[in-house]
This record gives C-alpha cells, sequence and structure tokens, in this order.
C-alpha cells in the first residue's frame, strides 16, 4: 500500500525569480497603449486583456473623472478576453475576435445605462495570443492590483450576464442599482443593495485616492 506522509509545505512551493519581472513589463506595456474610442472603430482579432476609463460628468465619479483629464491612466474597469479552449487546456486559437467582442460587449451595457454616456469613455488593449494567453488571467489580476479598478473593487457587477430562465432569484448587482437600464434585470427577484451604501462607499475611496491630487492641481 502507498505511504503518506506529511512533508514541509516548502517542498511544495514553487517560485520564479523571473515572473515578476516579466508580469511588471506587460503591465508597464500595456500602461503606453495607446488610447481608443469605447467600442474600438474597427474590428481586430486576438485575446487579451484591455482597461475601460472614464472622463465624463457623473457625479460620484467626478474625482476620477478629473484625475484622468490630468493624465488617463486610472481605469474604472479592467477585464479579460480569453481565446476558445483556453480553460480546458486546448489548442487556443487568436483568429477569433474575443477581445474586441468583449470591448463591444462592454459598451453596450454602458449605453444601456440611463446615467451613462458611451462617448465618456476610452479604452487600453493589450493581446496576448500564442504562449502568451497563459499570462492572461495573471496580467489582468496584476493590473487590478495596480490600479484598484473601482468597478472591480468597490461597484460590483459590471461584466454580469442575463442569467437566463430559472435563475432569477438573484439580487440586482450593485452596479445595476447605481446605474439601471440593462432590460433583463427588471427579471431579478432578489432584494437590491442600497444605493445609498454603494455611493457613500464609493466616494469615500475615490476622496481616499484622488482628493489631495486633484486639489493640489
Amino acid at each position: 500500500t502507498l505511504s503518506l506522509f506529511t512533508s514541509p509545505q516548502e517542498e511544495h512551493t514553487f517560485r520564479s525569480t523571473q515572473l515578476p519581472a516579466v508580469i511588471g513589463e506587460a503591465v508597464d506595456f500595456f500602461a503606453n497603449t495607446p488610447l481608443s474610442p469605447l467600442p474600438p472603430p474597427f474590428r481586430f482579432l486576438g485575446p487579451g486583456v484591455y482597461a475601460l476609463y472614464y472622463l465624463g460628468d457623473f457625479d460620484l465619479y467626478s474625482l476620477l473623472s478629473a484625475a484622468n483629464r490630468q493624465e488617463c491612466k486610472w481605469p474604472i474597469y479592467v477585464g479579460k478576453a480569453v481565446p476558445p479552449g483556453w480553460r480546458t487546456g486546448r489548442e487556443a486559437l487568436s483568429e477569433t475576435a474575443t477581445l474586441y467582442s468583449r470591448l463591444r460587449e462592454h459598451s453596450v451595457s454602458i449605453e444601456r445605462a440611463n446615467n451613462l454616456v458611451g462617448d465618456h469613455f476610452v479604452c487600453r488593449y493589450m493581446f496576448l495570443a500564442d504562449a502568451e494567453s497563459d499570462l492572461i488571467g495573471t496580467v489582468e489580476a496584476a493590473l487590478i492590483r495596480t490600479y484598484q479598478p473601482i468597478w472591480n473593487t468597490i461597484i460590483d457587477g459590471f461584466g454580469n450576464h442575463d442569467p437566463g430562465n430559472g435563475r432569477y432569484n438573484q439580487s440586482p448587482s450593485e452596479w445595476d442599482v447605481l446605474h439601471p437600464g440593462r432590460s433583463w434585470v427588471k427579471n431579478l427577484k432578489g432584494e437590491p443593495p442600497d444605493i445609498q451604501e454603494i455611493r457613500n462607499a464609493t466616494l469615500e475611496e475615490l476622496q481616499r485616492r484622488f482628493r489631495s491630487s486633484t486639489t493640489a492641481s
């Protein structure tokens, strides 16, 4: 019979001295990619990561918008678009419009909100294809840790989809309470979160990050 025993955790822990440098290189590259309208004006192929930036006049985001008008580097949302077969380990194909389609999808969500304007958003995106596609989730996580976008960290639900029949017993997301307009949300039967609590938490966080820098300027 197989003899089982406990071994030190260190013997099971992988570490790479090169990985932080590779991730840092990707984050730096991303920060210097050109800004694009949302959605981008032309269709393209490939998977990767992306960020949305807000430059509009919605009152709650005024500090974020002001900071981005000085230097557009503070995303409101970061996401990823993975190639077909990515989760199952099958051959990952880059000849699909995965990243472009995701940005189009987000553009539709924003346009359907009754208090947001699509033209108030711009985006950045970076392709990670072939062997680099294995870094998609890692780079997305690194960008979120670096910039702490509020639609990732404070206001949940922007990336949600229609759950479909039989699954409408859940609650509307914080994003949909703050930015109503997506048609399928009216079918959700759960108790919505308190909008004032969402606003208070968001304002507190944005004041912590940006008040001093925007006041100084």
